[in-house]
């Protein structure tokens, strides 16, 4: 008998009757044959309600421990509450159903709370339970390191969730969110946005790590270590509306038949851009900046040095998250006197806007191709960065609709 492990995001669990949706959905592959499992996120807008309680709570007083464990305990109550509902309405409707929470699985991560990752998933409890006939229903989001202490796993950490179960029971995983699988880019900013039926592993996670928040990078990289098979699927249909070529598949490269030179147009405003300026240009300078700020978690994206007219000095340019920019200036700034550079300065006004595909390992032109349509809108680059199978480029944030609409249809994306 195969096995299924469903994922459900908060907006398809945002209220008893989307759960009770849910549990159509789920009752129709159970009496399909399939041993299910199913993996929910806190109710809509939940999460962000307890994370501002613990906000409030405030910090622990000096000489005490940090209250991140704390924290965990409190925002991982979002997801109980979903599971026990969903098994509630399994029941009702006759299914043999149960939930879990990640310490009783267990499911076993690293220390870092709020931010842990998977370490390991013992199939046992889970997998005599799927062989009961029981539905499965587990809390996604977090998990307990070794010593029994609540963790999370970062913001959409069920995907992670229910990608490392899948793993564990030699399961299949379908991600049901609130579109009916990927695009081609963001249908509210181009229209003609197509859905693709296959992607493969390595473009979904550079979509995913370049703003599009179908998938979270951390599932899909999962998946693709562990050789998963992923779909994604729209939760908004009843069992048997949608048809057999619905949503998108998450595969490897070899089982797409042909290979699309640019499969999307991912974008981001999350974007800061740090400026240093008048650096000494010698050996170890970039070092000494990259490693403080990887010291302090603060991760950065796209870098770019020039030489400065003055001699001997250079100027850097780098991207970070916007929430961290202010820890970077801060960072930096301490440094400066050992570091040596003149000044620093801050863009938040900023996008990132990315081209992705695996053809661009075997087409010419690609590049050129990108630089053209932006030029011709008169969509300025400020910053370049390039990997195997995408171009990303920094422009200035007003610009950020015109630009994917520019390259959606330089790609010919509306022809698909």
């Amino acid at each position: 008998m195969s096995r299924l492990v469903m994922k459900f995001g908060g907006t398809s669990v945002a209220d008893l009757e989307r759960i009770r949706r849910v549990g159509r959905l789920v009752a129709a592959e159970v009496r399909s044959g399939k041993q299910v499992a199913v993996v929910v996120s806190a109710m809509s807008g939940k999460t962000n309600e307890l994370v501002a309680w613990t906000d409030q709570a405030g910090r622990a007083a000096p000489g005490l421990p940090d209250s991140d464990d704390e924290y965990d305990a409190v925002v991982a109550s979002g997801e109980q509450v979903t599971a026990g509902l969903l098994a509630m309405v399994l029941r009702n409707m006759g299914l043999n159903a149960r939930s879990w929470l990640g310490w009783q699985l267990p499911i076993i991560t690293s220390e870092a709370h709020g931010s842990a990752r998977i370490e390991d998933i013992p199939p046992a409890n889970l997998s005599a339970s799927m062989d009961r006939g029981e539905v499965a229903v587990i809390a996604g989001f977090q998990g307990r390191t070794l010593d029994g202490r609540i963790t999370t796993l970062g913001r959409g950490g069920s995907d992670t969730s229910a990608v490392a179960v899948a793993a564990a029971v030699g399961a299949s995983c379908d991600i049901y969110t609130d579109v009916d699988g990927v695009y081609t880019t963001d249908p509210r900013i181009e229209s003609k946005a197509k859905r693709l039926a296959k992607i493969s592993y390595e473009e979904m996670l550079e979509m995913a790590s370049l703003g599009a928040k179908v998938l979270q990078t951390r599932s899909v990289e999962l998946a693709m270590a562990q050789r998963v098979p992923l779909r994604v699927l729209s939760s908004f249909t009843e069992p048997g509306e949608a048809g057999e070529d619905t949503g998108t598949v998450v595969c490897d490269e070899e089982e797409i038949m042909e290979k699309r030179i640019v499969s999307g147009v991912a974008y981001s405003r999350d974007e800061a851009k740090v400026s240093l300026l008048g650096l000494p240009d010698h050996p170890g300078v970039s070092s000494a900046i990259f490693g403080r700020l990887a010291d302090a978690n603060v991760n950065v994206d796209m870098i770019v040095q020039s030489r400065s007219r003055d001699g001997g000095l250079a100027n850097m340019e780098f991207t970070v998250g916007k929430r961290d920019a202010a820890r970077a200036v801060e960072i930096v700034n301490a440094a400066k006197a050992e570091i040596g550079f003149e000044e620093v300065a801050v863009n938040e006004d900023v996008a990132k806007v990315s081209v992705i595909g695996v053809g661009m390992r075997s087409h010419a032109g690609v590049a050129q191709s990108m630089f053209k349509a932006l030029a011709d809108k008169g969509v300025n680059i400020q910053v370049i960065s390039t990997s195997e199978i995408k171009i990303s480029v920094l422009i200035d944030s007003a610009y950020t609709e015109l630009a994917v609409r520019a390259l959606h249809a330089a790609y010919g994306l509306d022809q698909l």
